[in-house]
């Protein structure tokens, strides 16, 4: 028998090819786990941004139900006393039959008020009051904090989500006085940027330092031909971390006139993904890079959130 090293050679087209397997980009490998919830429970954040009209309820809507989606269970609250839109964006709003202010009055339970989503069963919404009513005297921060402390104990959900109403006044500061994290939205131009950089003080004023930041409404066309604001520009002026970036999207107006959040879609929207993936970051108190938003676009289905 001959040696092994006599052994002829075999001609390379003979030789067995080594087969390789081709990685997955690593953002799908990202998201394709489920995240590890970072900090203690229940976590209780606002909403807010001190203008109008910039997405706070929409935010509100669909990173709890991305939350939810997630195996986390949701409580929203709509703090927007007499212009509470939280339950029509949800499409539940044939569905609310009691509010925080009849459970202060001792009209009924708390359980009572909430109103369970049908989709997903572990998210649940409770509206402070009834469309076009004034917020009583006696209902302030207190009463705020009172609501929440009961919610830690009877239901114990891992996140608490509050929808600041807009402004500085009364009913922002009862808004964020149970909470204990801010995610503060704002839109690429200045009006809105004035306003988010007074309400940051503001939440930092009243102990609030974990703040984070989704800027709504972003067009790359415009960013690319120097008629909007970058979202690396917004950062910068506000010194905030970023937990999302929004793009412009026309599917918005869509959901909101059905009650159907953009999460829900199938497939999904490149607004929906972006609030799915904010969720993912505030899950594991994580945060995105602003500058990978301003890079020209590359080939592939993750490229324009950075991962």
């Amino acid at each position: 028998m001959p040696s092994l090293h006599l052994l002829p050679a075999l001609p390379l087209s003979l030789r067995p090819s080594k087969t390789l397997t081709p990685k997955p980009p690593s953002a799908l490998l990202q998201w394709s786990r489920k995240p590890q919830l970072s900090g203690p429970t229940p976590r209780v954040a606002v909403i807010t941004s001190g203008k109008g009209g910039v997405g706070k309820t929409t935010t509100t809507a669909n990173i709890g139900l991305s939350l939810a989606s997630l195996g986390f269970t949701v409580v929203a609250i709509d703090a927007d006393v007499g212009l509470r839109n939280l339950d029509l964006l949800l499409g539940l709003e044939n569905r609310v039959n009691y509010t925080a202010l009849e459970v202060l009055n001792g009209d009924c339970r708390l359980d009572q008020a909430l109103v369970r989503d049908k989709r997903w069963s572990n998210f649940e919404l409770l509206c402070i009051s009834k469309p076009r009513s004034k917020l009583p005297l006696g209902f302030g921060s207190k009463a705020l904090t009172w609501l929440v402390d009961a919610l830690k104990t009877t239901r114990t959900p891992h996140f608490i989500l509050i929808d600041c109403p807009a402004g500085i006044d009364a009913g922002f500061i009862t808004a964020i006085a149970p909470a204990n994290e801010a995610i503060l939205i704002t839109t690429p131009d200045i009006t809105s940027l004035r306003d988010a950089d007074r309400v940051t003080g503001l939440l930092e004023c009243d102990g609030i330092r974990d703040i984070k930041m989704v800027v709504n409404r972003v067009r790359t066309d415009m960013i690319k031909g120097q008629d909007m604001m970058s979202v690396l520009d917004v950062q910068e002026m506000l010194g905030l971390p970023l937990l999302g970036a929004i793009p412009e999207d026309s599917e918005v107006i869509r959901s909101t006139n059905r009650g159907y959040p953009l999460v829900l879609n199938k497939p999904p929207t490149l607004a929906g993904l972006a609030f799915e993936q904010a969720a993912w970051r505030l899950v594991e108190q994580d945060t995105m890079q602003a500058v990978v938003v301003e890079e020209q676009p590359k080939r592939g289905f993750f490229s324009f959130f950075g991962g």
